[in-house]
């Protein structure tokens, strides 16, 4: 059954952050943090706002989806418009139209991704801008001085995130790095005026030794939440939760736990039950450009012949406007004609489902019936759309 936890923190401050648990069932948790600019309920899905937007969506419309949070990114605002600029100009919030919280990642993961661009140093990360070609330096520092330029209420460390599989002595080269790095960062943090909260990040790759190493250290480092990164970055799901598994008790039970590009709705269904808080992850926009929509009953890829003729909308009972009110084969339509509509409908689509998904989750947890719950939606997304009625 679903249980209160204690609060964790003092009542918050306007320019405070702090963590409640509200109440348990098994190894989920239903919980919120506090910042300066609102509450976020956990566990939470936040949509990826890389650079100050949310692809094909306005601020209005993210929030009316069910969102309390994005994410931005600090590599590429630092590249442009930069951090200077969008603090002179009254800071990322005010910038985007986002009056509410916003985690900014410190493009540690930008920085795999420029595995030939890039040169990673004791010090700091040398890259070559893939706009302009410039040379840039990041160091752990810097990344948190651009997060506090960008007002940031969450603000994570500078890692270093490896694609899987690697070899052990990369993974923990990678990860004592990542720990000196989250020394730096703290220290840098405590100098921060505008920023509400750091958050370390464990890594070490699929060697569980190494991330019970590094969950160890980080913890006596002291965090505001923790992170476990490096994972979804081409590991089986069975390694990915299996690493979950091993690392998230190590971490306070007292702090947010926040697995980062992840994911799949199946994903976040499994990771809650191992005692994760927060997701982020660029599908639901990156696919909702693609065509394909996530539903209640699974994904359905709109570029199917077979919705060219379909009058029923992708949801008839759905609350979102975009899955209630356009049919199948208009959406198919867009879609085929390459217009920029299809595209901002099944991003909407995607951003409402997983916002309904995590208020399911949640409502879930505190009623103690979070393993039902998990075990209903699986079976609705296996039996599929082809046989529910329209308002069903």
């Amino acid at each position: 059954m679903a249980q209160s936890g204690p609060a964790i923190s003092p009542a918050p401050t306007p320019d405070a952050f702090s963590f409640r648990l509200l109440a348990t069932d098994g190894d989920a948790r239903r919980g919120e943090f506090a910042t300066a600019h609102g509450l976020v309920a956990t566990p939470v899905f936040m949509p990826v706002g890389t650079q100050a937007t949310v692809k094909g969506l306005t601020s209005e419309t993210v929030r009316a989806t069910g969102a309390d949070i994005v994410l931005a990114n600090t590599y590429h605002l630092m590249l442009r418009p930069g951090a200077e600029r969008v603090a002179a100009l009254g800071g990322l919030h005010r910038f985007m139209n986002w009056p509410h919280p916003i985690l900014t990642d410190s493009g540690g993961f930008q920085l795999m991704s420029l595995s030939q661009l890039r040169k990673v140093a004791d010090n700091c990360v040398t890259f070559r801008s893939h706009i302009d070609g410039a040379m840039v330096e990041l160091s752990p520092e810097r990344a948190v001085e651009i997060q506090n330029l960008l007002g940031s209420d969450v603000a994570m460390q500078l890692d270093e995130c490896l694609r899987l599989p690697a070899p052990r002595r990369e993974l923990e080269r990678a990860m004592r790095l990542s720990l000196a790095w989250a020394e730096r960062s703290k220290r840098a943090f405590e100098r921060a005026t505008r920023c509400g909260a750091l958050f370390g990040i464990v890594q070490g790759g699929d060697d569980p030794q190494l991330r019970l190493e590094s969950a160890r250290a980080l913890t006596a480092i002291g965090f505001h939440g923790y992170a476990i990164g490096g994972l979804a970055v081409g590991e089986p799901q069975e390694v990915m939760l299996h690493t979950i598994a091993e690392v998230a008790p190590a971490l306070p039970a007292d702090r947010p736990r926040y697995l980062m590009g992840v994911g799949m709705p199946d994903d976040i269904l499994a990771a809650v039950a191992r005692g994760i808080d927060m997701f982020d992850c660029v599908l639901p926009t990156r696919n909702g450009r693609h065509g394909l929509a996530f539903t209640r009953f699974g994904p359905i890829n709109l570029k199917n012949a077979r919705h060219a003729d379909d009058p029923r909308p992708l949801d008839g009972a759905s609350a979102c406007p975009a899955a209630r009110d356009y049919s199948r084969a208009y959406l198919h339509h867009l879609v085929k004609a390459n217009e920029m509509l299809g595209a901002i409908l099944l991003t909407t689509v995607n951003m409402a489902y997983y916002q309904e998904l995590m208020a399911g989750i949640r409502a879930a947890i505190e009623a103690g019936g979070f393993a039902d719950f998990s075990a209903q939606t699986r079976e609705a997304w296996t039996r599929g759309d082809m046989t529910c009625a329209q308002g069903n």
